[in-house]
């Protein structure tokens, strides 16, 4: 079984979804599906059929996190002996050699990704481009824009 890399950040994220969906949301489906049920004949019951279709994503989902955290691989990325390489878990500071615009990209898990927060996912086009290099390095990233080219100015791993 694959290891499935994140962040302590990360892991914590998906415990407390799982309790979440486990404690309050489990609950409330199957109050819903009750309450439905009294209403009699389920077979033209819409709240019945979206309670259920409620349940089904809800039991993927816990099934699917539980899969996560079992196969996890923790890292915490104050812990990494980079050595000014790029590495999961590590914040890289970049310069876009086009635009000359300056970035900074946390490189996680898939699940812990949001661009808006400056993470990126370790499977993206850009990160897998920036692992492996140091500072001083050029990365060339294949974007659906054309090649964008950037600096590594920085690494730290906090």
């Amino acid at each position: 079984m694959a290891r499935i890399p994140m962040t302590i950040e990360g892991a914590e994220r998906l415990k407390t979804e799982l309790k979440r969906l486990k404690t309050v949301e489990r609950p409330a489906v199957m109050h819903a599906l009750a309450e439905a049920r009294s209403h009699g004949d389920i077979s033209e019951n819409a709240d019945y059929d979206a309670a259920k279709d409620r349940q089904g994503f809800l039991e993927a989902r816990i099934r699917d996190i539980e899969h996560k955290l079992a196969n996890a691989h923790v890292i915490d990325p104050q812990a990494i002996h980079g050595e000014g390489r790029v590495v999961f878990g590590a914040t890289v500071e970049l310069e876009d050699s086009d635009a000359g615009e300056r970035v900074s990209y946390q490189i996680v898990g898939d699940d812990e990704a949001d661009i808006k927060q400056g993470k990126i996912s370790v499977s993206s086009p850009i990160a897998r481009a920036l692992i492996g290099k140091s500072e001083g390095d050029i990365a060339e990233v294949d974007a659906p824009g054309g090649t964008r080219v950037y600096e590594i100015l920085g690494v730290r791993y906090a």
